[in-house]
Order: C-alpha cells, then sequence, then structure tokens
C-alpha cells in the first residue's frame, strides 16, 4: 500500500520557493546526495581501508621463510700463557663464519598467511558495517532536518493567516462588529504560534548540527529536497535468514569465526616441530685445516600436555565463543527488524488514518467554527481553538511521518547501499 501525504511535499516546496535567505538560496541537499558525501567525507572508512592493505601486506610477509641467520665469531681463543690473545698459533682456535635458516613447515607458513587474509576479511566486514552506519545516521539526520524545515513553514503559513485574522478582529473592533476580546484572542494565538515556530527553529538548527557531522557544516545548510522514499522497504515481503546473515554486524563476526578456526588450525599445525640447518666455516692458523660443520636443531616439545595441548584447547574455546555470539546476535537483530517492521507498518496505517480522517475532520471543524464567528453565531476564540486544534493534527501528523520515516530509514540501511558508497568530492 502506498501512501500519498501531501503535508511535506507541498509545505516544503513552498519553503524553497518564499525563503529567500542566502543560506537557503544554494542547491537542495537530496537524501542520496547527503549520504553520498557522508561516506566521502568519513575517515573512519579511510582507517579501515589501510587496515585492510595492512593485513593483505602482512599475509604475504607471513607466507615467507624467516631471514637466514649470519653467524660470525671466535672459537677456543687462548685466555692465558704464551699463545695469549693468537688467533694463530692454537691448533683449537677457529674464525668462523656461518649461516642458520629456520626452516618452519609449509602448511604453518600457509595458515599464519591465511591468519592475516581472515584479519583483512574480518576489517572488510566492519568497513560494511561502518558503511550501513554512516548511510543509516546521515538518513536519520536528514530526515530530522526535513521534517523540521516542513513544520517550520506551516507554522509559518499559519501565522501569517492569524495575523490576517487579527487585522479583521482589530477592524471589527473599531467598527463596533466585535469584541475586544477577540483582539487579544487573536494577537495571543499569534504569540502562541511565535512560540511554537522557535522552538522548531531550535530543533531544525540542532537537526543541522547533526547534520554537517556528516556532510560539512555548508551542506548541512543547503534547504533539503526529495520526499523520502519511505513507503515501501525490501523487508516488507517478510524477513528470511539469509537476508538477516547478510546484516554487517553478523558478518563480522562471521569472519571472527573463520579467523578463530585459522588459528586453532595453526595450533594443531604447531604440534608438528620446525627444524633449523646451520652451516659454519671455520678457519684456523696457517699450519692447521681449516673446518666445515653442518647441524640441523631440533625442538624439543617434551611438555605438549600443558603447552601445545593448552594452546590447541584455548583457540577451539575462542571459535565456540565467536560461534555462540553470533547466534545471539542472530537473534537480537531478527528481534530488532521485526520491531521496526512493526513500528513502520503501524506508522503507515496510522499516517492513513490521519490523511483520510483526523485532518479532513480538523479542517471542516476549523472552517465551521471561523463561518459562525463571520455570522456572528459565535466568538473569534472558539475559532481560533479550532484552527489550533487543526495545526496540532497536522504537526502531529508531521511527526508521525517522520517517525514511520525514521524507522524505514532503520530498516532500509540495516545493509549498505552499494550503490551510494561511492567516495564524493571533499567536502567543506
Amino acid at each position: 500500500m502506498s501512501i500519498s501525504f501531501p503535508i511535506c511535499r507541498a509545505t516544503v516546496a513552498v519553503l524553497i520557493v518564499t525563503l529567500g535567505a542566502s543560506s537557503w538560496a544554494a542547491d537542495p541537499l537530496t537524501l542520496v546526495e547527503a549520504q553520498r558525501i557522508a561516506v566521502g567525507r568519513s575517515q573512519q572508512l579511510v582507517a579501515q581501508n589501510a587496515l585492510t592493505t595492512a593485513a593483505r601486506e602482512q599475509a604475504v610477509a607471513a607466507g615467507q621463510l624467516p631471514d637466514p641467520v649470519l653467524k660470525l665469531g671466535i672459537d677456543n681463543l687462548p685466555a692465558n700463557g704464551p699463545d695469549r690473545l693468537s688467533l694463530t698459533r692454537d691448533f683449537m682456535t677457529m674464525r668462523r663464519i656461518g649461516v642458520m635458516q629456520e626452516i618452519p613447515r609449509a602448511e604453518k607458513r600457509q595458515l599464519r598467511a591465511e591468519k592475516f587474509e581472515r584479519d583483512a576479511e574480518r576489517v572488510q566486514a566492519q568497513r560494511q558495517l561502518t558503511l550501513a552506519n554512516v548511510q543509516r545516521d546521515t538518513a536519520l539526520a536528514w530526515l530530522d532536518r526535513y521534517y523540521a524545515q516542513a513544520q517550520r513553514e506551516l507554522l509559518r503559513q499559519q501565522i501569517e493567516e492569524t495575523r490576517l485574522q487579527v487585522q479583521a478582529a482589530d477592524s471589527a473592533f473599531r467598527t463596533n462588529r466585535g469584541s475586544q476580546a477577540d483582539v487579544f484572542a487573536a494577537r495571543a494565538a499569534v504569540i502562541t504560534l511565535q512560540d511554537r515556530l522557535s522552538q522548531i527553529d531550535r530543533q531544525s538548527r540542532n537537526a543541522a548540527l547533526m547534520l554537517a557531522r556528516w556532510v560539512g557544516a555548508s551542506a548541512a545548510e543547503r534547504p533539503t529536497s526529495g520526499s523520502p522514499p519511505w513507503q515501501s522497504t525490501p523487508l516488507q515481503v517478510g524477513i528470511s535468514s539469509e537476508h538477516l546473515k547478510r546484516h554487517p554486524d553478523l558478518l563480522v563476526i562471521s569472519a571472527e569465526i573463520d579467523a578463530a578456526e585459522t588459528e586453532a588450525r595453526l595450533a594443531q599445525a604447531n604440534k608438528k616441530v620446525d627444524i633449523s640447518v646451520e652451516a659454519n666455516y671455520a678457519q684456523r692458523g696457517p699450519g692447521f685445516s681449516n673446518m666445515l660443520s653442518i647441524g640441523v636443531s631440533i625442538p624439543l616439545q617434551w611438555d605438549q600436555k600443558n603447552r601445545q595441548n593448552r594452546e590447541l584447547g584455548a583457540k577451539l574455546a575462542m571459535v565456540d565463543e565467536a560461534k555462540a555470539r553470533y547466534e545471539d546476535m542472530l537473534r537480537s537483530h531478527e528481534a530488532e527488524v521485526r520491531g521496526l517492521l512493526n513500528d513502520w507498518q503501524t506508522g503507515k496505517d496510522r499516517l492513513v488514518r490521519y490523511r483520510d480522517e483526523l485532518i479532513p475532520t480538523a479542517r471542516q471543524r476549523s472552517e465551521a467554527t471561523l463561518t459562525a464567528y463571520r455570522t456572528g453565531k459565535s466568538d473569534l476564540a472558539a475559532g481560533l481553538s479550532a484552527r489550533r486544534d487543526e495545526i496540532d493534527v497536522r504537526m502531529q501528523a508531521l511527526t508521525l511521518e517522520m517517525e514511520t520515516a525514521r524507522s524505514w530509514a532503520q530498516l532500509n540501511f540495516l545493509i549498505p547501499d552499494l550503490h551510494i558508497s561511492a567516495p564524493a568530492k571533499d567536502q567543506p
């Protein structure tokens, strides 16, 4: 069911045409443009791109053999006696040069590289979450600004009408066709509306400040334009587990599960020892033969039960922890989405009632009481009271539409819209 609620579109259109201040002379700011600017300005997205690059660079490095170690030394140098500190006179003295290479198993090197790849995937999932949050929060700030402007224009129009009522009441009083009480009632109505307008202006400025956090101060001062498409959402046809699993929060935890499983496999692989090989060439005095040495080093895992097995147990426990968090988050998001859908659908239904029943009834009552005043069957205070009630109903409808649109935004940007994620040019 598509609701065509005319209040906001009409009032904002009039607002853009009638307000002539220089800060409103700029091109209007649409919702999609605001989101593009916000994505382009987000330094968190830049930081996460850098983290992804760092993790992938580390993945390449982790898959390589460790650097060889150059070893230099002097063995068996005499410390006292006639050959003290001589490098050539004692047959056991050797000047040694060698190289040692640690050789981790290929499986371990692959798993270490895979661990950093999983880190890169986790950061990318976090980037998707950031992107969704930026799009959602920008949409909420834009909606607050949009509806504050609509409410302001509604009140401005009512102030102009009530000022005409003041002039009419004053004229009637001077010609003895009305009472002074009617004049005071009309003036009080104008003052009340101006006070409400001050409140709306405060809300509009606050909304602009919040929007500036995402799009910059200059863009936030531009008038909003374009009715937000809050009447429909892809989730209105039903909630599927596949859609929920695409939520960035769940993708982050899924990537953490993959990373934990990779670390568990690496801990399992660490139960198999690595070796190091070493070769040394030793030079002795002129009357003695030089020496060549070759050796292999093998770690002795003499307490696997309390070292390697404990490490593996810890990594497997981390896998279980991540899986449990995933299931809990899935249930939480399902409840959240169902609640937002309920709020959105209820808001749509109530707006139909406002459009078809409450607003027309309030308008008819207002017109009837003003007609009764003009024909001398009622006083102006009753007409102004009915007019205030009509304004209240219209303001309530705008507030309800804003709340419904906010529910729509939270539903629509649970998952980032990649069509509006391209970075924009730098904004102030």
